[in-house]
């Protein structure tokens, strides 16, 4: 069967004719979890893999997976991924028979694919003029206008400068969307609603698309407010066969970047699914479109849908389509490139089950919904032992993450039979997933996945600031959730206490007085301290908050970064992420983790009398929230500021932030 192995790890077919010869040898020009994922497929296709990689990826993943790795140059990617000679040049060195760049478009790619064709090697996508075509995004929407696809109102030129862009958006009417006019991503994109916000935003759109794509060019349009981002995966080939592989709902990002992706989508009708594939067919038809591509929409609440771009490579979120049609992208993709017909027809692609895709990023959920994290993984762990579940990653422990390269972790995906079964999964898979090193937005992902709004599939782009309109700040913890947590973390605390009286099993002291069976706790949580009594049955605990009793039954393997906890026959998985000898603890709980203070009651007693650090006054300084780079600065010494004017701006993982004054002072 071709259709989703919800019995493996991968959950896409693993069908190969291997009497179908392709190529012998493969460069793939990316890192990350998508040079792992298309290595993969080249092993099971037979194929030979070159990676390339940067002086900092030297010990990477994908660079560890491939047979040949050669460096390309320093960290930056402007310098090693994206330095177009150094690659053609190791082309040459291995003699690659196929290249695979899952970038996006810029002048020195186009260049390099030029180069590639004249040189026999076979670039694994679409031809130089689709990419050209459909990498435009000002080029594409006329191409799409022709071919009759619907558009966004909007400027189909060239913005030349801030006062333009003004005078653009006052004619489109407010809000607009500023643009690059190459690349995607999420990058160079801003959201103007007056005329202080366009100039703004074309300063800060011109320069993240010239640093991204090596492109400033920037286009306006029509902002429409609320809508569901939609979008419509092709796949064609050499020979004028094209298909639609159904939708992905994507609805759920920040910052224009998307963060929780599933397909189906729960507000599409066969009818508006039916015309939207074709519309897409339509626009890969008329670039002559060769390979697996992604036409994206824009889709209001009455069902009316405006296109918003085509990405010509492999997106991330391909894995919900590969589970939901058995398909494997990648080796598509590569027969396609070889010259092979298409071997489905479009009767033949099917919606089997529901799949949800989590983007993993090492990133600050409390910041701005995400703002990057940089640090070591010194330890990780995927959940893989849960059923339905797979994970597309480009790292392991140890690795770094650094702020020269997107801060994703992983594609987490999970698959059932039906939505509900499909985020039942992907919620045990968070509680599941050991991450440690770095911050990251596991809680974030748990919270939206649960969420009445989401679970009834009420969501579009503005969802969290919607849910969140004071920012994420983590799960809210119910009555019986917080009694849940005080009463396992006092049970934590307590089995942790019995096995540092043992050694090697036995205790310590032969003579030692008989086991203590009950204790007397003081448990402080947020802006509560809650007294706990806990006493001992066997593996089980007895455990009274509140004046109400619990019981806790696990096995108590305190080396395990996981620990599956039945309270009152509810079972929770609980991380412990850090704890001292002061009795302050660290628990992941439902996603979120939460610090607390676990003393004994005479300990709580006496702790009155330690005297409290104070808190550092910090509102005379302006301090990044994130590593990165200082790319401009607004002010100078002695230089007067008010409150919200901008003093630097700060580069981090390929985006721009604006740093404020919090307050009016002198620098």
């Amino acid at each position: 069967s071709r259709w989703c192995l919800i019995t493996t790890h991968k959950l896409y077919s693993s069908l190969y004719d291997s009497n179908e010869k392709t190529f012998e040898k493969l460069l793939i020009a990316n890192r990350g979890e998508i040079a792992c994922r298309v290595i993969k497929t080249c092993k099971k296709m037979g194929i030979k893999t070159v990676a390339i990689h940067s002086d900092v990826d030297a010990n990477a993943v994908h660079v560890k997976m491939a047979d040949e790795a050669v460096c390309v140059g320093p960290a930056p990617t402007s310098k090693s991924y994206l330095n177009m000679d150094a690659i053609m040049e190791v082309i040459r060195k291995t003699r690659a028979q196929a290249v695979s760049l899952n970038v996006s478009i810029c002048c020195s790619f186009l260049s390099l694919l030029s180069l590639q064709a004249s040189e026999g090697v076979t670039f694994i996508g679409p031809d130089t003029h689709a990419i050209q075509a459909m990498g435009d995004k000002i080029e594409s929407k006329l191409l799409a206008k022709n071919a009759k696809v619907n558009t966004i109102p909007g400027f189909d030129g060239v913005v030349k400068d801030a006062d333009e862009a003004v005078r653009i958006a006052r004619e489109i009417g407010y809000p607009v969307m500023i643009k690059a006019s190459a690349g995607g991503g999420g990058k160079g994109m801003r959201i103007a609603w007056d005329d202080e916000e366009t100039r703004e935003g074309f300063r800060f759109s011109s320069q993240e698309a010239a640093s991204s794509f090596g492109d400033d060019r920037l286009l306006i349009e029509k902002f429409i407010d609320n809508p569901r981002h939609i979008e419509i995966q092709v796949l064609a080939d050499k020979h004028g066969n094209a298909l639609w592989l159904n939708e992905r709902e994507c609805s759920i990002q920040r910052r224009n970047q998307k963060v929780v992706e599933e397909a189906p989508s729960t507000f599409l009708d066969p009818e508006t699914r039916r015309a939207m594939g074709e519309q897409a067919v339509a626009l890969a038809k008329a670039v002559k479109y060769s390979s697996a591509g992604t036409v994206e929409f824009l889709v209001d609440s009455s069902k009316n849908f405006y296109f918003l771009e085509m990405n010509t490579r492999l997106q991330v979120e391909h894995p919900v389509t590969e589970c939901i049609t058995g398909l494997d992208l990648v080796q598509e993709m590569i027969r396609v490139a070889k010259g092979y017909p298409l071997r489905h027809k479009q009767a033949d692609i099917p919606i089997n089950g529901w799949a949800v895709e989590c983007r993993v990023y090492a990133e600050d959920p409390y910041k701005s919904f995400g703002l990057p994290s940089i640090g070591k993984l010194s330890q990780y762990q995927e959940p893989l032992h849960v059923p339905s579940v797979r994970v597309d990653s480009g790292i392991q422990q140890g690795s770094d993450i650094s702020i020269y390269y997107d801060p994703m972790i992983s594609k987490l995906i999970t698959y059932g039979s039906n939505r509900a079964e499909a985020l039942k999964r992907m919620e045990e898979a968070l509680d599941n997933y050991v991450i440690r090193g770095v911050a990251h937005n596991i809680s974030l992902l748990r919270e939206v996945i649960v969420h009445p709004r989401f679970v009834q599939g009420d969501i579009s782009t503005k969802f969290l600031p919607e849910v969140y309109p004071e920012g994420f700040k983590g799960h809210k913890l119910t009555d019986l959730e917080r009694r849940q947590l005080l009463a396992t973390a006092a049970s934590l605390y307590v089995a942790e206490q019995l096995r540092s009286q043992r050694f090697l099993g036995t205790p310590r002291i032969p003579i030692a007085k008989s086991k203590r069976s009950s204790w007397e706790l003081s448990v402080h949580l947020g802006d509560g301290t809650y007294p706990v009594a806990v006493s001992k049955d066997g593996s089980s605990f007895s455990v009274e908050v509140d004046g109400m009793k619990l019981n806790v039954t696990s096995e108590w393997n305190l080396a395990s970064p996981l620990l599956s906890v039945t309270i009152d026959g509810t079972q929770r998985t609980i991380q412990r992420i850090s704890r001292n000898a002061s009795g302050e603890t660290s628990i992941q709980f439902l996603g979120t983790v939460y610090k607390l203070q676990i003393l004994t009651k005479v300990a709580a007693e006496l702790s009155k009398y330690m005297p409290e650090k104070a808190a550092e006054d910090t509102s005379s300084i302006l301090r990044s929230p994130m590593p990165g780079t200082v790319v401009a600065v607004s002010v100078k010494p002695g230089d007067m500021v008010s409150e919200g004017q901008e003093i630097c701006v700060i580069e981090a993982m390929k985006m721009q932030n604006s740093m404020i004054a919090a307050k009016t002072g002198k620098v």
